[in-house]
């Protein structure tokens, strides 16, 4: 394999996870897009003239020998970990977006990987469920913060005025005290 994490051999796209080569197929659907283009396009809205950099779909991350990752979307504040050929070493914050194919390594290995590396925020997001779970990195340990959720209509006929009032619209990263994220922006879109 040559020196770059993801290559294209007969349109596959491959990350390396505990030393496997591992296929991303098939290609993601267009929720999957949509809601990585918009992560991607509200942190780089809000990191523009700052020091952290954000990364769309398709830069490689090097953790390990063992483990060559391709997040759905990802920020770095350290500009030495940035080179030509992609991220070496942990991002400050890592976003995976749910596919069924890719489920059981983002939940799994790539999180495990992320935690022990020292990633600060872990976002799993899932564009089928209009789910994001937030983890945070607490002595080391993933801890899963928050489950933000956009209820579908027929959820939202059995709450209470009170409990349809009480679920949050948007939340914050830890990263960044003053950005807003607002759920129906991340999911914009969806089909």
């Amino acid at each position: 394999m040559n020196g770059n994490l993801a290559y294209q051999q007969n349109d596959l796209w491959v990350e390396i996870i505990d030393g496997k080569v591992t296929a991303m197929s098939p290609r993601p659907t267009t929720d999957h897009n949509f809601v990585a283009s918009n992560i991607f396009y509200l942190l780089a809205h809000y990191l523009k003239g700052k020091r952290c950099t954000p990364f769309a779909d398709g830069t490689d991350l090097y953790l390990s020998e063992k483990d060559h990752f391709i997040p759905d979307g990802m920020v770095v504040c350290d500009t030495e970990k940035i080179k030509r050929d992609g991220v070496h070493g942990a991002p400050d914050l890592v976003v995976e977006v749910l596919s069924p194919s890719t489920a059981k390594h983002d939940r799994g290995r790539k999180k495990q990987v992320y935690e022990q590396c020292g990633v600060s925020e872990y976002w799993i997001v899932d564009p089928a469920n209009k789910t994001l779970e937030q983890y945070l990195l607490q002595q080391g340990a993933f801890t899963l913060h928050e489950v933000y959720a956009i209820y579908p209509d027929y959820m939202l006929d059995k709450m209470t005025e009170e409990e349809r009032a009480a679920l949050p619209a948007s939340f914050r990263c830890s990263l960044f005290e003053d950005l807003d994220i607002v759920l129906e922006d991340i999911f914009d879109r969806i089909l």
